[in-house]
């Protein structure tokens, strides 16, 4: 007999129809939210420069779609940031406290990436607690959608179609992860359905829309605020950096803090030296002490890394992991590109590059300087971590 779990994720691998269903019922209210770097890659699929960031034309043509509210995943990232950071400096404050060397030893990794994640439930399970409880950007983005937003419009959860926009098509069956029980005693999920740079390129194909040609839209608010920090989570090592220059402030007095956002940040690639396998290591001072980090990007350098920890012939205490080479910028669901390994890569950095220019133009480039991030822990979550938080923000990473 077919496992009902595994008949529901191959039902749900493609679900054009569906969106287009409900967009053309209008039944709900329809929700849309995209991925960092899809910003910088759908423009290929109309003869677009690579790396391009058109996130303002892409606003549009989901407009013309027929969605009701345009948010950014960036939004997201950065409270992803904002609980991962507080998460983070829980478990070094353990540390720098335990006599266990054990926990002396220990390591703590990002969770964003839902193929490492099934990386590490399947090949390395030892390490499973050691992954981040906070949900993904994708999941953190749909979950204020259906709670906090939704209660803002006076709306059930059941209520809101909440589509995301991914480059990777493991967020697909991420969304399978992430359910609560409605206000009727029905399983729901918060993310409704996932679709593809490409699937949504071909979309628009179809319906006669040329991207390139589109006026520029604003997204909406208030999920459509993001900072700088939100942007390079879709390149390798950008979640790092975003929870560093968190983590920097988190720990500095306030009258340390500089005015001048801009000036404050960094690019950490000058603390990175490069190793094997796409992992790079380096370490930086917090709260006056070396924290060893590390960025490993796709899952042959990942499994090294695992491997050299597993030995104690590594040790660190942050460590990133994105399951494809050069990070989301290149993921399984990104446009087609029939071209020579080395004018991919050529490709991927280019995308990266534009996400690093986007993160150089924002006048907020931190995460927890982001006002609406700001408003929505003064007005609904607390401070991160807090219980609601935990609740509806946190997840547990079990071998199911």
């Amino acid at each position: 007999m077919t496992d009902n779990k595994q008949l529901e994720k191959t039902n749900n691998i493609d679900q054009i129809e569906e969106v287009l269903g409900h967009l053309a019922k209008k039944d709900k209210r329809m929700i849309v939210a995209f991925a960092p770097s899809v910003r910088v890659s759908i423009g290929e699929m109309f003869g677009g420069e690579v790396g391009k960031n058109v996130e303002r034309k892409i606003v549009t043509a989901l407009k013309l779609l027929g969605f009701d509210d345009i948010f950014d995943i960036d939004f997201g990232a950065d409270l992803t940031i904002m609980e991962e950071a507080e998460e983070f400096a829980q478990f070094m404050q353990k540390k720098w406290t335990s006599n266990d060397e054990k926990v002396k030893n220990s390591t703590f990794f990002t969770s964003c990436c839902p193929a490492w994640v099934k990386f590490v439930q399947k090949v390395f399970p030892q390490f499973r607690d050691n992954i981040s409880s906070c949900k993904s950007p994708q999941e953190m983005t749909s979950t204020i959608a259906k709670t906090y937003y939704a209660s803002k419009l006076n709306l059930k959860p059941s209520e809101i179609y909440f589509v995301s926009i991914m480059p990777c098509v493991a967020k697909k069956f991420e969304r399978l992860t992430d359910s609560f029980i409605d206000e009727n005693g029905k399983k729901c999920y918060y993310t409704d359905a996932v679709l593809t740079v490409r699937e949504v390129g071909e979309i628009l194909k179809a319906k006669g829309i040329n991207l390139l040609e589109l006026e520029d839209g604003q997204f909406d608010l208030p999920l459509g605020i993001s900072s700088g920090a939100g942007v390079i989570f879709g390149t390798a090592g950008g979640v790092m950096e975003s929870a560093l220059r968190t983590l920097e402030d988190k720990f500095l007095p306030q009258k340390s803090i500089s005015k001048d956002k801009k000036q404050q940040t960094k690019s950490m690639d000058f603390l990175l030296k490069k190793g094997k396998n796409g992992v790079k290591e380096g370490c930086v001072t917090i709260a006056g002490k070396q924290v060893n980090i590390a960025v490993a990007s796709g899952l042959a350098g990942a499994g090294e890394l695992l491997r050299n920890i597993s030995s104690g012939k590594k040790h660190y205490d942050f460590v990133e992991v994105m399951a494809c080479a050069g990070g989301c910028v290149n993921g399984t669901g990104m446009p087609l590109c029939t071209v020579t390994s080395e004018q991919k890569e050529e490709i991927v950095a280019k995308r990266a590059q534009g996400l690093r220019k986007s993160d150089g133009k924002k006048s907020v480039r931190k995460s927890h300087e982001n006002p609406a991030i700001i408003d929505l822990y003064a007005n609904f979550l607390g401070k991160a971590d807090s219980p609601i938080a935990h609740k509806l923000l946190h997840i547990e990473h079990n071998t199911k």
